[in-house]
């Protein structure tokens, strides 16, 4: 593999030290973007994920705007379900549908551990075309949900504030419920490995929902899991790894393997740092919203942040995905507010 031009995110997972920390944003490749609006009127959410020139454009398009130290590659987590043969749809102005979700123990006999390159081949072709659309500038992060996560939707069907029906699954039909999340991990594994091959610089897990369980059943639902994921990747990458509302999990996950682990905004540098056990890179951690406070205010709190967390081990992040009606000015603001920081 050629060498990075800028390494400063790979050298921050590292644990090495650094001018200043990297910067990059969760769903930076999107819709807060004047340019990825346009393409949006034109095609449909999975024409986007499914056609790598459309993917890799979308992908590279906050690079140049602001140019960020790593890119993330434009897609979902919901591309996972579709290849074990559940359908999901994306519905505008509404979100994930999955007309047909997994309700009872027989609903399993269709759920599938796919061939990935036979069903997921257009990420790894998005990921051949973004790297050299990146031309080895900076790193590019793969992405994938946590299984937990991924099972919610594919019990309740569709977004939600509590994820009761995924819930109410796993514990009325836990075996059927350990026997699903073990095949979306298989599935999961099987497709980072081919994205690592395919030429990402490291892989992101989004436990999106994680906070959702009590502590105990986050150990038993969601983590065993993830660290599966993490054993079967730590040797081939960086994994880092964001539990959104996972505060609790911190120390478990901070001896897990993963290189690096995302934290939210209802976790304080100082907890997250003596949580983890402070010998682990963070990621985060600011509030998605504070980016509509103005420009000068975002600038103060992304320094503070920094001095907070530290420049070392540490890569400066949203605490989640940056919201679609931010101002543009804004995040600049938020990126060169860490490209400027000086101790």
């Amino acid at each position: 593999m050629s060498q990075i031009k800028n390494d400063l995110f790979l050298r921050a997972l590292r644990g090495e030290s650094v001018q200043r920390p990297p910067v990059w944003m969760m769903r930076q490749a999107g819709r807060y973007l004047p340019e990825f609006m346009e393409i949006k009127e034109k095609y449909d959410f999975f024409t986007r994920c499914r056609t790598p020139e459309l993917a890799s454009e979308i992908t590279v398009q906050p690079i140049r705007r602001y140019g960020m130290d790593a890119a993330i590659l434009f897609s979902d987590i919901l591309v996972i379900p579709q290849a074990m043969n559940i359908e999901v749809e994306m519905k505008p102005n509404f979100g994930p549908w999955l007309p047909d979700p997994i309700r009872e123990p027989k609903d399993l006999e269709r759920v599938v551990v796919p061939d990935i390159n036979d069903s997921l081949g257009y990420v790894m072709d998005a990921i051949k075309m973004t790297k050299e659309k990146l031309n080895d500038e900076i790193p590019l992060i793969g992405f994938a949900g946590s299984p937990w996560t991924i099972l919610c939707y594919c019990v309740q069907g569709q977004g939600s504030k509590n994820f009761d029906k995924a819930k109410e699954f796993c514990f009325t039909e836990p075996e059927a419920a350990h026997a699903l999340l073990q095949k979306i991990t298989d599935t999961t594994i099987l497709y980072l490995k081919e994205k690592v091959k395919a030429g990402v610089n490291a892989v992101q897990v989004f436990d999106s929902w994680g906070g959702m369980l009590s502590p105990t059943d986050y150990q038993e639902f969601s983590w065993q899991y993830i660290q599966q994921i993490v054993d079967a990747l730590k040797h081939e990458t960086h994994v880092i790894v964001f539990g959104k509302g996972c505060w609790f999990a911190l120390n478990v996950m901070a001896q897990s393997g993963a290189s690096a682990l995302g934290v939210d905004w209802t976790c304080s540098a100082r907890n997250a740092r003596y949580l983890s056990g402070g010998n682990i890179t963070l990621q985060g951690n600011f509030d998605p919203s504070r980016l509509f406070s103005p420009p000068s205010e975002i600038t103060k709190m992304v320094t503070q942040m920094i001095r907070e967390f530290g420049k070392d081990r540490y890569i400066v992040n949203l605490g989640h995905g940056i919201l679609p009606n931010i101002p543009l000015e804004n995040v600049e603001a938020f990126i060169n507010a860490v490209k400027d920081y000086k101790e």
